[in-house]
């Protein structure tokens, strides 16, 4: 199943299902089921059976008003208010190779706050104080329960879905201390969606095709099979060092193709006017634009 945050006036809960969008809260003012989720969070929190069965049950004519063609969509960050947004860096080998950087023994952890969450197809304002915006694809995971010190053959019991991320970086703020914060974290600087896809159907998330595109030109093109930490040790390993929550996101790191890895003279960084594409196999597209801030 994939599920979605669709912002209405407010955020509503929306479901991808045959090719259309479900409005679910808009489904239930026609027909009622307080069983039902009525947003992306209880979704996370509670059995997703009972939405399944509500939507293989609705009425799919024509006229439905909650039917809506994903382009007349309107979403926002697939999770609204996760407690935590952690980030893994440096976690793909080519990745590594093209920055010249050594393979990490383990994970490298930083974090991103709520202000930096943007949705499907939101514009993203270019802060003044940069000169070098860079885009990063990157799965992400989407925490399903919460666990602390989890042993790596049950953290996939943990994980609610994987959705797509774009870990926008200012590598000029980035790099001017040796804490990467700064440039990771302004308004908009974490686009998530447009929708989880729930883990029972992604087999493997260590084996999806990765991409990222700009203005149409293909710029990363991998795999997540090149991970260096893959997503079982990722979660085990945070786990071991905080409490992981429904709702919380792990961003788990990007693979070779950014600006920062060109040689210099070929470094051309996002400019007011680029579109950029994540694509994950598997899970869809996320698309945002950028204007100037």
């Amino acid at each position: 199943m994939k599920i979605c945050n669709l912002i209405n006036n407010k955020s509503e809960l929306g479901v991808y299902h045959n090719g259309i969008v479900i409005n679910i809260n808009e489904a239930l003012e026609i027909y009622p089921d307080e069983t039902v989720p009525k947003s992306v969070e209880e979704s996370i929190e509670s059995n997703d059976e009972a939405l399944i069965q509500y939507v293989e049950n609705l009425s799919y004519s024509e006229n439905e008003a909650y039917i809506y063609k994903e382009s007349e969509c309107r979403f926002g960050p697939v999770v609204t208010s996760p407690e935590k947004i952690i980030c893994v860096g440096l976690n793909y080998r080519k990745h590594a190779v093209e920055t010249d950087m050594s393979y990490p023994e383990v994970p490298i952890l930083f974090s991103k706050f709520n202000n930096a969450l943007a949705g499907h197809g939101e514009e993203i304002k270019i802060p003044k104080v940069t000169e070098k915006l860079d885009y990063e694809a990157e799965l992400a995971i989407v925490v399903g329960s919460e666990g602390q010190d989890i042993a790596q053959e049950d953290v996939l019991d943990y994980v609610f879905g994987y959705t797509m991320a774009n870990d926008l970086s200012a590598r000029d703020l980035q790099m001017r201390t040796v804490q990467w914060l700064l440039g990771k974290t302004s308004d908009g600087f974490a686009p998530v969606g447009p929708y989880i896809t729930t883990s029972d159907e992604i087999e493997n998330p260590g084996n999806l095709k990765i991409q990222t595109l700009v203005n149409g030109e293909l710029r990363q093109n991998s795999n997540t099979s090149d991970m260096i930490f893959n997503c079982e040790e990722i979660i085990s390993y945070v786990s071991r060092h905080m409490t992981l929550k429904p709702g919380d996101i792990i961003l788990t790191g990007t693979p070779e193709g950014v600006v920062m890895g060109r040689d210099e003279a070929d470094q051309v960084y996002l400019r007011e006017g680029d579109e950029v594409v994540i694509k994950i196999e598997s899970l869809g597209e996320l698309r945002n634009r950028f204007v100037a801030g």
